[in-house]
């Protein structure tokens, strides 16, 4: 049975593997989510956002040879509304919020400080093993 890329369908994962997952589709065939298409945020391990007997929610994306290609994040709602506004699905949450709200020259200055904090620790760990400054001398 061929099924129309486009369509939003209901299905149930049966496999997972570290590059996606299976999904066995109502309608018979089986296809598969690329774990970059499981989630808005980035996805380190599928099994972290689903698991073998799950039911959801897919878009089919391609048909290639009898190949089904699937995506779990296109078929939510929300991904719709933020193509139509003109900004990525990544783009919304306060982590982006957060990290832009610093300014340059503060960045700057948080960086500079980190790194002489590192510098002066360096210093005065390698100062202490090759007998320099602070070290005792008997005789």
């Amino acid at each position: 049975m061929s099924v129309p890329v486009g369509s939003v369908l209901e299905g149930k994962v049966t496999g997972i593997t570290s590059f996606g997952a299976f999904v066995q589709l109502k309608e018979g065939p089986t296809g598969l989510v690329h774990i970059s298409e499981i989630a808005d945020t980035y996805v380190r391990d599928v099994n972290d956002f689903l698991k073998v007997d799950d039911e959801v929610r897919v878009k089919v994306i391609s048909v290639k040879d009898g190949k089904i290609g699937l995506s779990i994040k296109q078929a939510s709602p929300e991904y719709s509304v933020s193509i139509a506004a003109g900004r990525r699905p990544s783009d919304r949450g306060p982590r982006r919020a957060a990290r832009s709200s610093a300014s340059f020259e503060e960045k700057i200055s948080k960086f500079l400080k980190d790194s002489e904090d590192r510098l002066s620790d360096l210093n005065r760990n390698t100062e202490s093993k090759r007998g320099g400054r602070g070290s005792r001398y008997y005789r």
